[in-house]
C-alpha cells in the first residue's frame, strides 16, 4: 500500500471528481484512475460509485475516509517529531565526565564556554574513568572530561582520539590532623598529620584507595609502584574520590586527592598534607574527542575551545577564587 494512494483517494473525495483531483495532484486522469484501482484492489472493495454525471463514495469509501485522514495525519505528525528529534540530537553536545569533575570543574567551565556552544544544548553523563572510556569508544558521547597524566594507561588510543589540556591540578596525599591533649581533657587539632608518609617503621598507614575503575586511582597506583622509598600502606577501603576525602577528614586513613577539591580544607586545617612535595602527582584536567568527524555543533565547540583558550589554568587556583 502506497501513501500516495491515500492522498489521491482523499483528493477525489474532496473535489468530487477525477478530473479536478488529477489537476490538483498534478497527474493525468488515467494515472490517477490506475492508482485508485490499485488502492481498491488492496482493500478488496470499491471506494467510489462511478456514473456518467457524479462520483460519490460507496459505504466502504465513507467508512475508509476518516481512516485515511487519520493515517496521513499520524504520518505527518510522526515525520515532524522525527525531524525535531534529529535536529535536537544534531544540536546537542554530549559530554561524559568523571564523577569528581562533573561536580567541581564542569559546571563553571561549561558556563564560561557559552559562546563556544553557540546555543547548542548540553547533555552530561557522569561515570568513573572506565565508564567514560567505554562511552567514548561506543560513540555515545562527543567529549570526555577527565584527569590526565602521561603515565595513565587508557583505552583511548591517541591515534584515534585527541586531547586538549584545560587546567592543571596536583594530587596530594592528605590526612586528618593528629589529635593532641587539651585543657580539661579535651583534645585539639595538631599541626601534624595523623598519618605521615612514608609510614613509621612497624606502623603501616591505613590507605583509602580508589575504586578500580577510577582514572585517578590508576595514576596513584602507577606512582606508588615506582616510588622510592616505598610507602607502607595497607588498603582498607575503595571508593570514589569525594567519599575518600570525607573519610580522610574523619581520620580513617591517608589518601591522594586533587588540590582543587581540598584546598579549602588545607586552608582551615581540617586536612593536612600527609607528605612533602615528593609525594605530589601533577595532573591535567583534559578534554578528549574522537578524531572522526562529529556533528557540526560538536566540531564548532571543539574548534572554539581549541582556538580560544588563553592558556592552561590552575584548577586549584580557580577553586580558591570561588
Amino acid at each position: 500500500m502506497d501513501l500516495v494512494w491515500l492522498e489521491d483517494f482523499l483528493a477525489i473525495a474532496e473535489e468530487g471528481g477525477f478530473s479536478r483531483a488529477a489537476e490538483r495532484r498534478h497527474v493525468t486522469q488515467p494515472a490517477l484512475s490506475r492508482r485508485i484501482k490499485s488502492l481498491e484492489d488492496w482493500l478488496g472493495t470499491q471506494l467510489f460509485e462511478r456514473s456518467t454525471h457524479t462520483i460519490t463514495l460507496t459505504a466502504a469509501g465513507e467508512s475508509f475516509r476518516p481512516v485515511a485522514e487519520d493515517v496521513l495525519r499520524r504520518i505527518l505528525v510522526g515525520r515532524e517529531e522525527a525531524l525535531e528529534v534529529a535536529r535536537l540530537k544534531a544540536e546537542t553536545i554530549t559530554f561524559v565526565a568523571t564523577h569528581s569533575l562533573s561536580q567541581t570543574f564542569f559546571p563553571e567551565w561549561i558556563r564560561n564556554s557559552d559562546g563556544a556552544r553557540d546555543g547548542s544544548a548540553v547533555q552530561l553523563v557522569a561515570s568513573n574513568f572506565a565508564g567514560c572510556e567505554k562511552l567514548m569508544l561506543d560513540a555515545q558521547a562527543h567529549f570526555m572530561l577527565a584527569h590526565y597524566h602521561p603515565s595513565l594507561v587508557s583505552r583511548l588510543d591517541m591515534d584515534r582520539f585527541q586531547r586538549i589540556d584545560l587546567a592543571t591540578d596536583v594530587l596530594i596525599p592528605i590526612s586528618a590532623p593528629a589529635a593532641k591533649p587539651g585543657r580539661g581533657g579535651r583534645r585539639s587539632k595538631s599541626t601534624q598529620p595523623r598519618y605521615a608518609l612514608p609510614g613509621a617503621s612497624g606502623a603501616p598507614l591505613p590507605y583509602l584507595a580508589y575504586h578500580p575503575g577510577s582514572g585517578v586511582g590508576r595514576l596513584v597506583t602507577s606512582f606508588l609502584a615506582a616510588k622510592d622509598p616505598v610507602a607502607w600502606l595497607v588498603p582498607g577501603f575503595a571508593a570514589p574520590v569525594m567519599l575518600l576525602i570525607d573519610m580522610a577528614r574523619e581520620g580513617r586513613g591517608v589518601t591522594w586527592a586533587p588540590m582543587s577539591l581540598v584546598c579549602a580544607d588545607l586552608d582551615t586545617g581540617r586536612l593536612l598534607r600527609a607528605g612533602g612535595g615528593e609525594w605530589d602527582i601533577p595532573i591535567n584536567v583534559s578534554l578528549f574527542r574522537t578524531r572522526a568527524r562529529m556533528t557540526r555543533a560538536a566540531e564548532n565547540f571543539w574548534n572554539s575551545v581549541r582556538k580560544g583558550r588563553p592558556g592552561v589554568k590552575s584548577a586549584a587556583s580557580a577553586s580558591r577564587a570561588k
